[in-house]
């Protein structure tokens, strides 16, 4: 009786190793299982990796469309149509617009920026009065996905002003 409940014993034991997974064969297919819950998590991390740096790049082409409408102003002087021409020009982004109009003032230099002055004049410092141009772009970036609570829409504004005399 006691070798009958020996074998008994070993069998049972034999089968729960076979169903609780003793050998190598209960791992297989756990690594497809996991690749099925992390692949659309990193999937989605990329998507919105991509779009963040998308959006930063139509910020930065915003700003560097303003510093060309500056630099044309520089090299050429201040002509309404040539300055929108060379801010709207600038990159391949076809949205960047010349919001609000570039302006021509008069003006002295300070620590927090350009102060207005009225031309033919001098400033604070004994300097003379020097004329600067302001160009202004502006652009839109539409994202990839809709975030909640972002806006799917950002509206990027920069603004540049340069001394002309």
């Amino acid at each position: 009786m006691l070798a009958l409940g020996k074998s008994c014993a070993a069998r049972i034991r034999r089968e729960a190793y076979r169903l609780f997974g003793a050998d190598d064969s209960a791992v297989a297919g756990v690594a497809s299982v996991e690749l099925a819950i992390i692949a659309p998590l990193l999937t989605m991390a990329l998507i919105c990796t991509a779009d963040l740096g998308l959006g930063i790049f139509r910020k930065m082409q915003v700003q560097g469309a303003a510093q060309a409408g500056a630099e044309y102003a520089i090299t050429r002087g201040f002509t309404l149509s040539g300055i929108t021409t060379a801010i709207t020009s600038a990159t391949s982004f076809g949205s960047i617009q010349a919001v609000p109009a570039p302006v021509q003032f008069c003006g002295c230099p300070t620590a927090s920026g350009v102060t207005s002055a009225a031309c033919n004049t001098t400033c604070p410092d004994g300097s003379k009065v020097g004329a600067y141009v302001e160009v202004s772009a502006q652009g839109s970036y539409n994202t990839i996905l809709p975030y909640p609570s972002l806006p799917s829409s950002f509206l990027f504004t920069a603004k540049s002003t340069a001394r002309v005399q």
